[in-house]
């Protein structure tokens, strides 16, 4: 019975996960948050595959860099036009 509670689980998360990162994808080139929905698919499927952890992983750690970068340009002086 644990076995197919864990399949049933598996193929839930599955479809629900694809379809949050199927819209999110179609979303990405409109208004609107696709790049959020985009992550919440991937944060869906990481609960059961290790493959999209790794994936979410990754967009994190550009999501920092992209912070780090909007950070450091937001400290510099602003230039005087002459």
């Amino acid at each position: 019975m644990k076995k197919i509670a864990k399949l049933v689980r598996k193929i839930a998360v599955a479809a629900v996960g694809f379809v949050v990162l199927a819209i999110g994808l179609i979303l990405i080139p409109l208004p609107g948050p696709g790049i959020l929905i985009t992550l919440a698919g991937l944060f869906i499927l990481s609960l059961e595959f290790t493959w999209a952890e790794k994936h979410l992983d990754r967009a994190k750690n550009a999501a920092n860099k992209v912070v780090e970068k909007a950070k450091a340009k937001n400290n510099k002086p602003p230039k005087i036009l002459d």
